[in-house]
């Protein structure tokens, strides 16, 4: 068992999982910096507020800190805006292109003529409707 365990944590994908989650907590403090650091005291200083983590509102004597959500906002729109445009949209741009030039498969089943259910290409009656079927070739 313990052979198993040490095979299992030992895998690629699970340390490079380990990997990614150390850097993107890393990456997550260092825009979370830059959201706190620069770009809300930044809009703070054209709304006229110094401390915009700590802006509230209260309503019936509860105080609502929305500035601090705002931060967080913030930083996770750059984080996800990051991660689209330099992780999933390359990843992407790359599977295409590396189907490009892949023929399509052939198809495996097709639809009955009587209940529209998937059948085998080769089925010569429908296992749903029961219906006889002309096949489309014959069964190697």
């Amino acid at each position: 068992m313990w052979k198993d365990f040490k095979k299992f944590l030992l895998r690629g994908n699970v340390v490079d999982l380990a990997v990614a989650v150390v850097i993107g907590a890393a990456f997550g403090a260092v825009v979370k910096a830059l959201v706190s650091d620069l770009l809300t005291p930044l809009i703070a200083a054209i709304g006229g507020q110094h401390d915009f983590s700590n802006m509230y509102f209260t309503f019936h004597h509860s105080k609502f800190l929305y500035g601090d959500f705002v931060n967080a906002v913030v930083s996770f729109v750059i984080l996800a805006a990051v991660v689209f445009f330099f992780v999933v949209h390359p990843i992407n741009k790359l599977i295409e292109f590396s189907k490009r030039n892949k023929k399509p498969e052939d198809p495996t089943d097709r639809k009955c003529p009587e209940c529209l259910s998937d059948i085998p290409i080769a089925a010569s009656r429908c296992a749903f409707c029961t219906a006889k079927i002309k096949p489309l070739k014959k069964e190697a």
